[in-house]
């Protein structure tokens, strides 16, 4: 693996801290498996949508978790196989887990599991305070902090 140097990025980013954090974080995601495959979407300018294939899985089967900025993905399948016979077996039963890091104020709507699609939606909420705001020169700022 290589390392990255992030030290030209804190001359220019001021609190940007925890990028590195973040950085080491996805790079252990990409040692998830690739099962189930999914998609992400842009639906709208800060509206998104995962779309995981879970064929076979019923709503209960599947969990969804969201813990700070981790949105966690469970499937736990039992094994019911001791009384089918398989021929060919080619649709993935397997119990599985997926990790998506989310961005700041990147809340989930909701979800949906139809057809063997699971679809996550989310949205990005930026609170009023976050968004930008012009700063008239000369002008003197007083907040309540």
């Amino acid at each position: 693996m290589r390392n990255i140097d992030l030290s030209p990025l804190y001359r220019s980013f001021i609190g940007f801290d925890h990028l590195a954090s973040m950085i080491d974080t996805a790079s252990r995601n990409e040692k998830q498996s690739s099962y189930p495959p999914y998609n992400i979407e842009l639906l709208a300018e800060d509206k998104y949508r995962i779309t995981m294939a879970v064929a076979g899985f019923a709503k209960d089967e599947v969990s969804i978790e969201v813990q700070e900025n981790t949105l966690q993905v469970i499937g736990t399948k039992g094994s019911k196989d001791d009384e089918r016979k398989f021929l060919h077996k080619g649709i993935s039963e397997r119990s599985f887990e997926r990790k998506f890091q989310l961005g700041d104020h990147v809340k989930v709507l909701g979800a949906d599991l139809e057809n063997g699609l699971l679809h996550v939606d989310l949205e990005r909420l930026v609170p009023e305070a976050k968004k930008p705001r012009k700063i008239e020169i000369g002008s003197t700022l007083l907040e309540n902090n």
